[in-house]
């Protein structure tokens, strides 16, 4: 069986445990249904969390293996932005990435198209440690200073927000931070960062005392209707390689179901995948419920399967961002997504 195996790159402060390479070695699997095996590199948007579980589920219980695949690597990244454009050039196979950036990034001349969505709504949101400013509104953002990753996801979603909610940016001190920048929020020095709920809100729950020290303004209750992290591939890899795309997504499938079924589990199998994650299994399944609760179904999943991705969830995503200024020249929903992997691989 395919087994992934994760080298330590380092550690900072909040997010110690969760710092990591990752890099994959395989036993042959069975063949596919072309008789061949094929070698595919995953390529992360960040270090592992609970939405990554899936990859390691699907590579630990055989569902690649049945389908003919071996994982050769699962590398972590620093950012949508930078995963987006590793993958749209070629390096790595199959990316993770939020999808509103990937809409950017393809607006930007980045080749690459949406194959699944992990998350049907996005769960990013603004943070604040509540004995420093309790977010009640979107207008107590105002006169906050907020810590900012100008190349990332939270970025996107932070013009956005302000847009949409008549903010202008100079209402607010920019405060350029690199990750973990839960940090920065953490010893006060940003009163405010965008986080993911299913991501750094434990975290940051867990270093200022309980969820109840962090105040939380929701996305989504603002009007940032749009979906959150998928998995994507360049144009040149998705004509190259259809067969292996669907196969793909059908262990994927297969594992995002065991994973909704069994978090803890999931939760276990991801952090047994390297000893530096040995440690973080009640926290991916604090993440994963997170995701089982806001994100991971709804009325499009319900229709066509776990993944899926309709035209109109995409058509809103891309409007609101167009609408917010956020992108300038605007793709189509053809030019962000295939879908024709995922229905198959739901069959």
């Amino acid at each position: 069986m395919n087994r992934v195996r994760i080298a330590a790159l380092g550690a900072a402060s909040v997010a110690a445990a969760l710092t990591l390479a990752g890099c994959a070695q395989a036993e042959a699997p069975a063949e596919g249904a072309s008789g061949d095996v094929d070698h595919v590199t995953v390529q992360l948007d960040f270090q592992p969390r609970g939405n990554h579980a899936m990859f390691y589920v699907a590579d630990e219980l055989g569902y690649f293996e049945e389908e003919g695949i071996v994982i050769d690597d699962i590398l972590v990244g620093q950012s949508s932005g930078e995963t987006l454009r590793l993958v749209g050039s070629g390096s790595g196979d199959i990316g993770v990435a939020d999808l509103p950036t990937l809409a950017l990034a393809r607006s930007q001349g980045v080749e690459v198209k949406a194959i699944a969505a992990m998350n049907q709504v996005s769960p990013l949101a603004m943070c604040t440690k509540k004995d420093v400013v309790e977010l009640e509104t979107v207008d107590d953002l105002r006169g906050l200073s907020v810590g900012v990753q100008a190349s990332g996801s939270t970025y996107v979603f932070y013009q956005a927000l302000l847009a949409l909610n008549g903010i202008d940016k100079s209402e607010l001190t920019e405060l350029t931070v690199k990750p973990p920048y839960e940090n920065y929020l953490l010893s006060d020095q940003v009163d405010t960062v965008p986080c993911y709920l299913d991501a750094e809100f434990p975290l940051l729950a867990e270093h200022a005392g309980g969820d109840d020290k962090i105040s939380v303004l929701k996305g989504v209750d603002w009007g940032y209707e749009a979906l959150g992290t998928g998995i994507f591939a360049s144009d040149a890899y998705l004509e190259e390689n259809p067969d292996v795309v669907e196969r793909f997504l059908r262990a994927y499938v297969k594992a995002f179901q065991y994973t909704i079924d069994n978090p803890a589990e999931a939760a276990k199998i991801l952090a047994d995948s390297s000893p530096q994650l040995a440690e973080n299994v009640d926290l991916y399944t604090t993440q994963l419920e997170t995701d089982i609760d806001l994100t991971f179904e709804s009325e499009t999943t319900e229709a066509e399967g776990l993944g899926a991705m309709s035209d109109d969830q995409w058509q809103t995503t891309i409007d609101l961002l167009v609408e917010q200024g956020v992108i300038t020249d605007a793709p189509t929903v053809d030019d962000v997504r295939d879908s024709s992997f995922i229905s198959a691989a739901n069959g």
